[in-house]
């Protein structure tokens, strides 16, 4: 199976693709740092025991005043930046994915009910989905967590309720166009019920374009926490995200202490930038008009 997939045609395209080796490159560094750096990293910066106020705002080693046990510098609390970051970039990753997952999930449901049915069921999604599409998908982040307040949980329900349209609409779309095909005509002779038509023969045939919007999903995900976040109304202090990082150094920024805050930024657009170029390289590949 492995070496069948490597000699495929989409590893070929793929090779060919200097953005989308690049991508896959940045992608695999910072999935590395996600899951084994807060193993490597010798500070754990939210543990108040660990922390040195003596140490605090220390530039980066190669800077005059940089101490070399601190890559990156520290921030106000004498916490390690490298680490800092490490632990940020988990929690920014773990909650893109997992809000992705849920409105990937809810929202193809959702488009496969009302592209299946139709009538008025389809009607109802849609003019809901019309209605919030209507309003930018940050104003209603911050209007539920100005509702319901901060917390992981509530980060994930927010982005989950403005992120399952664009798969209820896509996913909509393409099931008006597989209900009509002789292989769901032939299914409904054969006696199968209308939920294992979607699950067995309709779901499969409408996932390939949800490839495309999950990948490219979770790097707005992350820039949308992270906008909540560095506004307040996001993850709290006790379980901090690389926004919150961005947000901490930014009140000192203009005392020179520039560190705090561009080096959590560098991490947010590394990741967005290298899930965005495996974004497009899939869009292409994925698109059977360019084939």
């Amino acid at each position: 199976m492995a070496a069948t997939f490597l000699k495929s045609q989409f590893v070929f395209n793929w090779r060919r693709n200097p953005p989308a080796i690049l991508g896959t490159l940045i992608l695999v560094v910072c999935t590395g740092l996600v899951v084994f750096g807060p193993f490597l990293v010798r500070q754990n910066p939210y543990d108040l025991t660990q922390l040195n106020l003596m140490d605090s705002f220390l530039p980066p080693a190669w800077l005059d005043g940089g101490n070399p046990a601190y890559l990156l510098g520290t921030d106000g609390q004498g916490r390690d930046l490298v680490a800092a970051i490490v632990h940020g970039a988990r929690i920014s990753a773990l909650i893109g994915l997992s809000a992705m997952a849920l409105a990937c999930t809810i929202g193809t449901t959702l488009g496969l009910i009302a592209g299946f049915y139709g009538g008025r069921v389809d009607a109802l999604i849609m003019r809901v989905a019309d209605v919030q599409l209507s309003f930018p998908s940050m104003l209603i982040a911050l209007f539920l967590m100005s509702a319901f307040g901060t917390g992981i949980d509530k980060v994930l329900i927010a982005l989950t309720a403005v992120g399952w349209v664009v798969y209820a609409r896509t996913v909509r779309g393409s099931t008006l166009g597989e209900v009509q095909k002789e292989y769901v005509q032939a299914a409904r002779v054969a006696g199968l019920s209308n939920a294992r038509i979607i699950v067995k023969h309709v779901l499969p045939n409408v996932l390939t374009p949800l490839i495309v919007i999950a990948t490219v999903q979770v790097g707005t995900f992350i820039l949308i926490e992270a906008s909540l976040s560095f506004l307040g109304v996001g993850v709290p202090i006790t379980q901090p995200s690389l926004g919150l990082l961005i947000k901490n150094g930014f009140d000192v920024l203009f005392s020179g202490l520039w560190w705090t805050s561009v080096f959590p930024g560098l991490m947010i657009m590394a990741m967005v930038f290298g899930i965005n170029l495996l974004g497009d390289f899939l869009r292409d590949e994925l698109n059977p008009r360019l084939k």
